[in-house]
């Protein structure tokens, strides 16, 4: 009943795309406190995490089709020069493995960008399958000393900064005039 009670929580902290506790630190918290076998955890937490990105993507992309066309536009722009740039999209699939950054900005930013969530799904599930069992591991040999780690990771003001200006930035994406570098600068368009 614990495992089910953690995927849950996973899966639905994963939904959110800003303020959620890390995933690693939840993982932490009930090897620590529950005692949990390792190795199931860390599947757990993964598998769950991972369908929880893939929802919060898919509202995503079912959202950015609400957008105005100017703004749709730019996103297909934004799109094509990820597609365009072999080095782009490598570097893309890179961040999706062993990104440190909060993971809800980049499947919000997938989402509406119409990447392929499928690839970028398992690069994070695979990543995530690392970093858990690094985090975890370390719980178990260090048990006493981890027991605040929640405390002190997700209420502090850096965490909460970067949580809201990496949203800011998923937020701007649609605004920003993606064709310019695509094809250099463009004269700006006479007011109708």
């Amino acid at each position: 009943m614990q495992y089910l009670a953690v995927a849950a929580v996973v899966f639905g902290i994963n939904l959110l795309p800003a303020f959620g506790p890390p995933t690693w630190a939840v993982l932490v918290f009930t090897r620590i406190h529950w005692h949990l076998q390792p190795v199931a955890l860390v599947v757990i937490g993964a598998t769950a995490a991972m369908a929880g990105r893939y929802l919060l993507a898919r509202a995503a992309r079912h959202f950015s089709g609400r957008f105005p066309a100017r703004l749709r536009d730019n996103l297909e722009d934004a799109r094509s020069l990820l597609e365009r740039r072999r080095i782009g999209a490598l570097a893309l699939f890179g961040v999706f493995v062993v990104s440190p950054l909060p993971s809800a900005q980049l499947f919000v930013a997938a989402g509406l960008l119409d990447l392929p969530l499928g690839l970028l799904t398992w690069a994070f599930f695979l990543g995530r399958l690392v970093t858990y069992s690094l985090y975890v591991g370390l719980a178990t040999l260090a048990e006493r000393q981890f027991g605040n780690v929640v405390d002190q990771v997700f209420g502090a003001p850096w965490s909460v900064a970067l949580q809201l200006s990496l949203l800011a930035a998923v937020c701007l994406l649609p605004f920003v005039r993606w064709r310019r570098f695509l094809h250099g600068p463009t004269p700006d368009r006479p007011a109708p």
